[in-house]
């Protein structure tokens, strides 16, 4: 089999940074009031700024598929142009619309020619999957070439206006209304951005390449409900509900089309499956944790980050959090896009030596998936 390498890589992030005052100005107030929970949050996920494809007035200045070809763009110069990629890739948690697939979209702003495209759906480890489609196509010899985006836009689906329905509705039951936690909890952790690879079957002949060794994912849905989820609905018995399957009037009622998150389910799961799953795949591949220089660890929130160590360490698996590479605190928590924009600050950080392998973590805790790959510097 050939091998693989990431041998450029690229990341977009819209506009200026946000700060966490700034931040109710461009989702604008519920019921025209500040949020409780908004605080509380904050304290907990540590992010200080973020970005937003919002200006603010409130109007859109990217959609998600731009922002992916912004970051694709990037990654061009004389020598790799739009017409030399052989395979798209693009990963995010939620595309700009249910069809035409992500990456069909992205694409069509990139232009050049026509070319295989791959739309993997999910949330936070889309991104790792588009990133295996390409590192399979290419050992497999399909292709000699793959471009691997992850992005998102969150912004818009956070905005104050996707809730007015539901507002109302409970401000005509309860004189001191105020958003359900799962759904207000979520407007102060998401952020919007993107990030890409170019990954070919030979190193770059300037600078450094990070050989992809593997790139592995496992689902705990079969153990656990439904944590995060939009379009949709939780019943009593934690079942979820399609909006397919309910009435126009209380798809808007219920504010359905917004992110959700079971924040109790989060917490209960998230630290020790994000353990269980590495065990898992370092047995499988026979590899020891002690051999990591760095690892970048998608944190949805600075909260997880010892509760993630000491599970970590019960599995006889700790890495020293002086090896932990996070930017969660400055840009935020683009979901798919993090882990992309994590390997393109840190590769051109100065600290990375050939040799040294850097372990990438992806949870999700949709229905609590975790990928996890393996990359050494060359």
């Amino acid at each position: 089999m050939k091998e693989v390498f990431i041998t450029r890589v690229a990341k977009y992030l819209p506009n200026n940074p946000v700060s966490i005052d700034e931040m109710e100005t461009y989702l604008g107030f519920i019921n025209g009031k500040p949020s409780r929970a908004k605080k509380i949050v904050l304290r907990n996920n540590g992010i200080k700024t973020r970005y937003y494809a919002l200006n603010k007035e409130g109007n859109i200045t990217h959609n998600n598929a731009q922002l992916a070809a912004e970051a694709v763009r990037s990654l061009f110069d004389k020598s790799f142009k739009e017409d030399d990629i052989e395979l798209l890739a693009c990963g995010t948690s939620y595309p700009d619309q249910i069809m035409p697939s992500h990456a069909i979209m992205v694409h069509g702003y990139l232009g050049g020619r026509p070319l295989e495209t791959y739309s993997p759906m999910g949330n936070c480890c889309s991104g790792m999957h588009a990133l295996k489609i390409g590192y399979m196509s290419i050992l497999s010899e399909n292709t000699s070439n793959a471009v691997i985006v992850g992005s998102e836009l969150c912004s818009p689906m956070l905005q104050a206006k996707n809730y007015e329905e539901e507002a109302k509705k409970i401000g005509e039951m309860d004189e001191n209304p105020i958003l359900a936690f799962e759904k207000d909890f979520l407007r102060w952790m998401l952020s919007d951005g993107s990030g890409a690879f170019l990954l070919e079957d030979k190193p770059a002949e300037k600078g450094l390449s990070l050989k992809i060794e593997w790139v592995d994912s496992i689902s705990f849905a079969n153990e656990v409900e439904t944590c995060m989820y939009a379009a949709s609905d939780k019943d009593e018995n934690g079942n979820l509900i399609s909006f397919k399957q309910m009435e126009p009037k209380a798809i808007a009622d219920n504010s359905v089309m917004a992110m959700k998150q079971d924040v109790k389910l989060l917490d209960q799961n998230i630290s020790q499956l994000a353990a269980r799953a590495l065990k898992g795949i370092c047995k499988k591949r026979n590899f020891d944790v002690k051999e990591v220089s760095y690892v970048l660890p998608h944190l949805s929130s600075e909260f997880f980050r010892n509760k993630i160590a000491e599970e970590l360490i019960k599995c006889n698996l700790d890495i020293p959090q002086e090896k932990w590479f996070t930017n969660l605190t400055s840009v935020g928590n683009i979901g798919a896009a993090s882990v992309f924009v994590m390997v393109e600050e840190i590769i051109n950080s100065g600290k990375l030596n050939i040799g040294d392998k850097l372990l990438l973590a992806v949870p999700e805790s949709a229905r609590f998936s975790y990928s996890y790959a393996l990359l050494t510097v060359c």
